[in-house]
């Protein structure tokens, strides 16, 4: 049996998990909106593939484990308001949309092509 962490694949996983765990538990006025955001970018297979991370409350995807990220694709997130936000570089505005479907749908559209499978960050 591989061990945990000697697989990047099942590191991946747990972060997965673990986040949608967080997601779920939060006691923010927001956390409905988050949650749906998480579990959006979740079962769409293409993000789910990528080692997910947070920044600011931002999903950020990673082709690398921690410790050494290598950030790829846009950065989501779920608005105060209600409404998810989609940002290709941090400079500029956000695309907004009504769901988190749709934003998720932009962030897959915006990956590059070919990613392969996560590797260790180290």
């Amino acid at each position: 049996m591989v061990e945990l962490h000697h697989d990047p694949a099942r590191l991946t996983e747990c972060e997965w998990q673990s986040m949608r765990q967080e997601a779920a538990e939060l006691e923010y006025a927001w956390q409905e909106t988050y949650q749906a955001l998480i579990e959006a970018a979740h079962a769409e297979p293409a993000l789910r593939a990528l080692y997910p991370f947070t920044s600011h409350w931002a999903l950020r995807f990673s082709t690398t484990t921690r410790p050494r990220l290598t950030v790829v694709g846009p950065c989501l997130m779920a608005n105060s308001d209600g409404t998810y936000g989609v940002v290709r570089h941090l400079s500029e505005d956000p695309d907004r949309f009504a769901t988190a479907h749709e934003a998720v749908t932009l962030a897959v559209r915006l990956l590059p092509p070919g990613l392969g499978p996560v590797a260790f960050g180290a």
